[in-house]
């Protein structure tokens, strides 16, 4: 064969490959999601409003359907962090739920504390995330995680 030949047969044969290997498609990950508190709000009759950013560290959008994380404050029980959101949360971003919670007497006393004497309080959670993976099953991942709110400043009754 002539050189001119073998180079088409070459160029096909590379062009067939690029496409072979672009029908996969982009890598399909899914990665445990993570919970933590943006904001904690006393109210005035005592009930807490708790901001919790839901975070899809996935390459693929993932369906929030339920949450259940218990809370506490140090070593004080607050309660049960309970939703069914039904949130779309794109890949690799976040987005966050507000939940009203009725706290323990032990946990308002920790909050009223830290507040009244600026000081920041360590919590966690523990528990359970609910999600749909775009174009999959339901799955169910554990949640834990500590980290510390602080009051913020010029915001009466607010941690951060």
């Amino acid at each position: 064969m002539k050189a001119g030949v073998w180079v088409r047969v070459l160029g096909a044969a590379l062009v067939l490959a690029a496409l072979a290997a672009c029908k996969s498609g982009p890598v399909r990950r899914v990665s445990e999601p993570a919970a933590r508190i943006q904001q904690l709000t006393v109210k005035a009759d005592g009930s807490w409003s708790v901001d919790l950013r839901l975070e899809n560290f996935s390459s693929i959008p993932m369906q929030f359907d339920r949450i259940d994380l218990q809370l506490k404050l140090g070593e004080e029980a607050a309660g049960q962090l309970q939703a069914q959101p039904a949130i779309s949360i794109g890949p690799e971003s976040a987005d966050v739920v507000t939940l009203a919670l009725k706290p323990a007497g032990g946990a308002k006393i920790a909050i009223a504390d830290a507040l009244a004497g600026g000081r920041s309080v360590n919590y966690s959670l523990k528990g359970d995330l609910v999600a749909t993976p775009s174009e999959a099953k339901q799955r169910t991942f554990q949640v834990e995680r500590s980290s510390a709110l602080s009051p913020a400043p010029g915001l009466p009754g607010v941690m951060r």
